[in-house]
């Protein structure tokens, strides 16, 4: 087998490679459930193997002490349920049905990693089409899966991050050929760096993503506080009301070695699931969320009655959940170093009634920290602006910052893309956290107030740029001296049209 080094181009462009079994056939929304299953499903057993030949190597002769050792596995594969003997018999009737039941036994081995992960996945669905043409599919897959390309056992991969990222990969692919749906499970990565930059997360944190998708969002934060430390010294909580879009969560955060992860399934302004021991909504360092913009029917007619207390600021509209996942992060924060960044539609920034209120009591409160407005067309399936929103529990002032990064972008075929710089440069605003002509303004709590709390940013970010003044007085004086200069022109034209007899 091929223990060659790999990198992470070559894994990537082979497991893409591999949805072409399904391309022409299945739709990438359903058919990204089952190639991401299968990369997770072949990474552990290409783990337990490479493992198991290293302990057959060392005990040979202690074929007990073998099998204790692969009872203390990360994740335990058993008996007939790894990659290899589904790849053995591919030729065979039923590959849906073994690979459902493979799965099932792995969840069984891990219950307390895997309870209900792959519940909502089924390779024996008729989604793959009838009988034969599933089969057939399937056997493709598992030969895709096989080749030498996308061998990843542990002595091969050696960074545990490789596999991660090209799940990463793979999402992202996915998200931008999946229209509106991709907004589901996946938030653009530079927004998810940027997002995580400003909440400088900090050894020991509690990171909590509610609408937490695929999980990159937290796994960015993560990444920051180990590129600092070099340690997984934090927690990440999630919670996702998707139950396949939950599954992919948990895959990734195993697929990037981070175990010390809680992600709960469920509704979470109808059933928050990420409680203390009392029974109360838990509190995090950091928050953040891109939840999905002007919700419908979220809960309104329980909000009043909310046993948490969340929507004490008043009930949000009945068609837009906007402000209801804003409060439930903001009562979800540390009383101390509680922290949060959450995306939103521009028209949070100025919507009137129950918002408005909404928004007054929260600038009030001196919660609402800053306000960055972004570029159209960064996130998948909308090309509406959206804005980020950074809130605290404790300021350094009362006064909001207002940036406008509207214009900082690099321009892409389908989907904009937020460069280094442009990160760079929000991040230094924040910090600075002062005016900057055209892109920031720190407005007072007065000046907001004589704006009706209306946060719309061009009302305190003047983006306006002077051009020069028109002299027309100049402009009139070379007018009359081209139209002398046109006539003097057509009168030599005239002069030699009627030399050569033209008149």
């Amino acid at each position: 087998m091929n223990h060659a080094p790999i990198h992470q181009d070559t894994i990537n462009t082979a497991i893409w490679s591999a949805c072409d079994t399904f391309r022409g056939t299945v739709d990438p929304s359903i058919y990204k459930d089952y190639v991401l299953t299968m990369l997770f499903l072949k990474y552990i057993s290409d783990i337990w193997q490479d493992h198991y030949e290293r302990y057959q190597a060392q005990h040979g002769d202690h074929p007990e002490l073998i099998q204790e050792l692969l009872r203390t596995e990360r994740f335990v594969l058993p008996p007939d349920a790894g990659f290899q003997a589904l790849y053995d018999a591919r030729h065979q009737p039923g590959n849906g049905e073994r690979i459902d039941k493979a799965l099932h036994a792995i969840e069984e081995a891990n219950l307390t990693k895997l309870r209900d992960v792959f519940q909502d996945i089924s390779f024996n669905s008729n989604k793959l089409g009838d009988e034969a043409q599933k089969n057939d599919i399937l056997r493709h897959l598992l030969e895709d899966f096989a080749k030498p390309e996308l061998n990843l056992r542990e002595s091969r991969i050696g960074n545990l991050d490789v596999i991660g990222n090209a799940y990463e990969f793979l999402i992202k692919n996915f998200a931008s050929t999946s229209g509106k749906k991709a907004g589901e499970f996946y938030t653009p990565p530079e927004v998810s760096q940027l997002m995580a930059r400003l909440m400088v997360p900090q050894p020991d944190d509690d990171i909590c993503d509610p609408t937490c998708g695929s999980g990159s969002l937290l796994m960015k934060c993560a990444q920051l506080i180990r590129a600092s430390t070099g340690a997984r010294r934090y927690a990440l909580y999630g919670q996702e009301a998707i139950g396949s879009t939950w599954a992919l969560a948990k895959m990734n955060m195993f697929l990037h070695a981070e175990d010390n992860h809680r992600i709960e399934w469920g509704d979470t302004l109808r059933n928050p699931k990420l409680l203390d021991d009392k029974g109360g909504l838990r509190h995090f360092d950091i928050v953040v969320a891109n939840p999905p913009f002007s919700l419908e029917k979220w809960g309104h007619e329980a909000a009043a009655t909310d046993p948490h207390k969340r929507f004490r600021r008043g009930v949000p509209p009945r068609t837009k959940a906007d402000y209801a996942f804003i409060l439930h992060m903001v009562e979800t924060m540390k009383p101390r170093t509680g922290r949060m960044a959450v995306v939103v539609p521009h028209g949070v920034l100025f919507r009137g009634a129950a918002e408005g209120k909404i928004r007054q009591k929260l600038i009030e409160e001196n919660l609402l920290d800053v306000v960055i407005g972004l570029p159209e067309k960064l996130f998948y399936g909308t090309g509406i602006p959206a804005a980020i929103l950074l809130l605290r529990k404790r300021k350094a002032d009362d006064k909001v910052l207002f940036i406008d990064a509207s214009r900082d972008y690099q321009d892409g075929k389908n989907q904009n893309v937020l460069r280094a710089q442009d990160m760079e440069r929000v991040e230094q605003a924040v910090r600075e956290r002062r005016d900057v002509a055209r892109y920031a303004h720190l407005a007072t709590r007065e000046e907001i107030a004589s704006n009706e709390f209306n946060l719309n940013i061009p009302r305190y970010v003047d983006t306006f740029e002077e051009t020069e003044a028109i002299d027309l007085k100049a402009v009139w004086e070379e007018r009359m001296k081209l139209k002398t200069e046109l006539l003097a022109v057509e009168e030599k034209m005239a002069t030699y049209l009627k030399e050569l007899g033209y008149e």
